[in-house]
């Protein structure tokens, strides 16, 4: 017996922001009371929400006060560093403006491609000693280069760098657990995604989550 055929009538007639309202009420209806009630709660959910995967109620996991701690220095202008182009083009800006706060991604760059290169290793961890370069308070959101969360940690090994949180979910095979688990070894505050699992999305919708909270924007 064939499935049965979805018709217009089947399909809900919403607007943009009914459409948001609606899918987090269902995230909501269908966690079923796993997602804890906290300052968690809003990031696990946008990040279900990115991606329609419930495992991220057990994946993701956050340092002590990490969320908190990820509001007060985007209060204060604190600036985004992500990994790749796709991560960077997710982040609300115009949010992050409101703070005083920007977001970059030095993938593209021309002197780190050539660093990377000359070193013979990934740009993705050129990119991280050009953040540390900078000298302001910074979020490193990793969505794609598990080296890049090895050069972080070697500079927080080092004390030369030490970024005011990591949003480490890099998705993939080679050295992406590893990497996880490094950062989740510093005293850096972290969100990791743990496992294979991730995405520069999933970034991307962690680092909105924070803003909207910031802002009070959206308040799923």
């Amino acid at each position: 017996m064939s499935d049965p055929k979805i018709t217009l009538a089947d399909v809900e007639r919403l607007g943009p922001m009914e459409i948001e309202r609606r899918s987090f009420e269902i995230i909501t209806e269908e966690a079923g009371g796993r997602i804890p009630d906290d300052d968690r709660a809003m990031i696990i959910r946008r990040v279900i929400h990115t991606s329609a995967d419930f495992d991220y109620i057990e994946n993701l996991c956050f340092s002590e006060h990490a969320v908190a701690h990820a509001l007060e220095v985007l209060r204060r202008g604190a600036w985004i560093v992500t990994d790749t182009t796709m991560a960077l083009s997710g982040i609300n800006k115009k949010s992050l403006a409101l703070a005083g706060g920007e977001a970059h991604c030095f993938i593209g760059d021309e002197d780190v491609a050539s660093e990377a290169k000359r070193l013979g290793v990934t740009r993705a961890s050129v990119c991280v000693d050009k953040a540390a370069r900078l000298g302001r308070p910074l979020i490193y959101a990793v969505g794609n280069a598990p080296t890049a969360l090895i050069r972080l940690y070697e500079l927080i090994r080092e004390g030369s760098f030490r970024p005011e949180l990591i949003i480490g979910v890099p998705v993939g095979f080679v050295n992406v657990v590893q990497s996880k688990e490094l950062i989740m070894q510093t005293d850096v505050p972290y969100i990791v995604a743990r496992g294979r699992k991730g995405g520069s999305n999933v970034a991307a919708a962690i680092c909105n989550a924070l803003l909207y909270q910031l802002d009070g924007s959206r308040r799923q």
